[in-house]
């Protein structure tokens, strides 16, 4: 009986924490409306401004600025697992609204952020094994008599699963120029663009769950004075992890439909988040054990996975790669805008 009352207490407690003194529905319905459309346009403008290269020939990827930004773009996603992704899993598994055993006697955020990132590297080697075993049976099947050199690869016609191959097998033997549509062209082997490939899907994999969760966290809310910094945080949270995935997406060499694709997938994620808290809203308590758990693994699994992507793929590709290598004033910059990158995303760890 006593433990019964216990469980009643502590639920009943952790329902009132939940809501707190700033506690408006209407007012922060508000806000959420605001955020759906601000985060909305922030993450369009910042995924899509590495793929204006062709109008702002300053962002190509040959270009020192696009290294810079880059790098910067990548500390804030390095900072986004650390600071901001793998704290709500603490918060979520370690949270006094859950059984002492075993969410308090065990420390699962960091076991399952292990396992996400071991589990991430088995994608992208399995991911590379698998396309380069395609490449290599399509370039066995062709006649491999190519005339052209340099090869379109912006337009949609290259979306064909065939006419991909056809690109990633001639450039895996001989090495493809790639044009990209403002006068430069840049050797890029075939196994080097199906890394960027790879990349870019697994990156986009690991923003776009945790988009939805911090989505649905927010609109499940009614705590307008969290809701009000947090806009802000995000906004500038999305702008910037949106330009380090348009860089990704960039390099990829994709067609135009399969840019746009991942481009919307990226942008919409937040705000459907958002949209589907407050449909659920009503239904849906922070607190309740199965959100806590569920959110709590799946940012687990995210910060594991964006850790894996932001030091392995993002930041150890590009300075290891002969361009930083070889310039080592350009190297030095690169360090200080990852460091401005994962430092200002750790500010908005204040409020977000």
């Amino acid at each position: 009986m006593m433990k019964n009352y216990w469980i009643y207490v502590q639920a009943e407690e952790c329902a009132s924490n939940h809501q707190g003194a700033c506690h408006n529905r209407s007012e922060a319905l508000k806000y959420k409306i605001i955020a759906i459309l601000a985060i909305l346009v922030m993450s369009m403008i910042g995924v899509s401004l590495p793929m204006l290269s062709r109008v702002v020939p300053a962002i190509h990827p040959d270009r020192d600025l696009f290294v810079l930004v880059k790098a910067f773009s990548s500390g804030v996603i390095l900072a986004t697992g650390y600071m901001h992704v793998l704290p709500d899993s603490f918060s979520d598994l370690m949270s006094d609204c859950l059984p002492e055993k075993p969410w308090h006697k065990f420390p699962f955020t960091t076991f399952i952020a292990m396992f996400s990132a071991v589990f991430t590297l088995m994608v992208d080697s399995f991911s590379n094994c698998f396309f380069k075993k395609r490449i290599l049976a399509s370039s066995s099947t062709t006649t491999g008599d190519f005339s052209e050199k340099n090869i379109e690869v912006d337009g949609g016609c290259r979306n064909e699963v065939n006419k991909e191959l056809e690109l990633l097998s001639h450039s895996h033997t001989h090495g493809d120029e790639i044009e990209h549509g403002n006068g430069n062209t840049k050797v890029v082997s075939g196994e080097q663009l199906l890394r960027y490939r790879v990349i870019a899907q697994v990156l986009e994999l690991g923003i776009v769950v945790h988009s939805v969760v911090i989505g649905l966290s927010m609109g499940a809310s009614d705590n307008p004075c969290t809701i009000r910094p947090l806009i802000a945080a995000l906004c500038f949270h999305q702008f910037f992890e949106g330009m380090g995935l348009g860089g990704c997406i960039l390099q990829a060499e994709y067609g135009m439909m399969i840019k746009g694709t991942m481009a919307f997938f990226f942008s919409v994620t937040t705000p459907f988040g958002i949209a589907l808290g407050i449909a659920l809203s009503k239904v849906y308590s922070e607190t309740s054990p199965t959100s806590l758990i569920v959110e709590g693994v799946l940012n687990a699994v995210s910060a594991g996975l964006l850790n894996y992507m932001a030091l392995v793929e993002l930041l150890a590709t590009d300075f290891m790669g002969s361009k930083l290598q070889s310039k080592v004033k350009l190297q030095m910059c690169a360090y200080l805008f990852v460091m401005l990158g994962a430092g200002g995303m750790s500010v908005m760890a204040i409020w977000a």
